[in-house]
């Protein structure tokens, strides 16, 4: 039923788009591609299981659990590595170079700590109940994946366009320098922008491990793909862009398994974006990046 596949597509979409949007945020604010994010993801994943499993929390509990885990994990990242590198005034590689240290580091002690095989969340902890619209099944936990990455999406736009605080991350991401200058807290506001960034990613590792009913050490490389393939098709550093991207790739992934097979899922869902790229080489809202010296 093409009905119930547009709705398997748009909430995997929507898990694909939340971890993009802290991809996403990181480059824009901090001009850099950390690829420890799929770290990051990984350990909100296991802050929820932790909290549902050995400590009895409801879900909701261990949701703000692995937010504010995440959050942190991200905010030591950038103390202990991006912060230096930024005082140093590292060339762009280097960072990024350092968060995949950094990624392995956390991978593969998360893997000696807890072994390599997939564990679950227990029975129950998202209700099993339908609810039925025009004829199209949808479980809470969709429904709560659609509702949440819309919400934030439209959160963080709203924040980043409307606030004060949103006209002090958008001179950051024109000119440290000069805003440093207008009496902004330029270092306060990056670590604030990686907490935020951490906490997005840590949210999605739990949706996806509750979609997936599977949690393991190295679930955050696939998802570390992706999410640099919808930031890309996006336009790098744009809100509206991850968000698009992740739909576009959900939907092209549920599609390509519901019609083609799933051997084919990645090959039609990377094919499709590469044509839109040939295309559009700038990606759907690629503008945003053109900044001023």
């Amino acid at each position: 039923m093409l009905e119930q596949q547009l709705v398997n597509a748009l909430s995997l979409g929507c898990v694909y788009a939340l971890f993009a949007l802290g991809f996403t945020l990181v480059f824009g604010i901090l001009g850099v591609i950390n690829l420890s994010h799929g770290a990051v993801f990984m350990v909100g994943a296991y802050a929820a299981l932790a909290a549902v499993a050995k400590f009895n929390l409801p879900l909701w509990a261990a949701l703000i659990a692995a937010v504010v885990i995440s959050g942190f994990a991200g905010l030591l990242i950038d103390v202990l590595v991006l912060g230096p590198l930024r005082k140093r005034n590292a060339p762009h590689l280097i960072p990024m170079i350092a968060t995949i240290g950094v990624a392995i580091l956390i991978n593969n002690g998360m893997q000696g700590y807890v072994g390599a095989e997939n564990m679950r969340f227990p029975f129950g902890t998202v209700s099993s109940s339908l609810v039925t619209i025009a004829g199209v099944h949808m479980t809470s936990l969709e429904l709560g994946i659609i509702f949440l990455s819309f919400a934030l999406m439209a959160v963080l736009m709203t924040t980043i366009k409307k606030t004060q605080l949103g006209r002090a991350l958008r001179a950051i991401a024109e000119s440290p320098k000069a805003a440093y200058l207008l009496g902004i807290n330029v270092e306060g506001l990056f670590l604030m922008t990686s907490f935020a960034a951490a906490a997005l990613g840590g949210m999605a590792g739990v949706l996806i491990g509750l979609y997936s009913n599977a949690v393991f050490p190295l679930m955050g490389q696939p998802m570390l793909h992706k999410g640099i393939a919808v930031i890309i098709l996006g336009g790098m550093g744009d809100i509206r862009g991850a968000m698009l991207g992740g739909l576009f790739l959900g939907f092209a992934e549920v599609l390509s398994v519901a019609y083609i097979g799933s051997n084919m899922r990645d090959a039609v869902a990377f094919g499709l974006l590469f044509l839109i790229l040939l295309v559009r080489p700038q990606g759907l809202f690629g503008k945003v990046l053109e900044r001023k010296a």
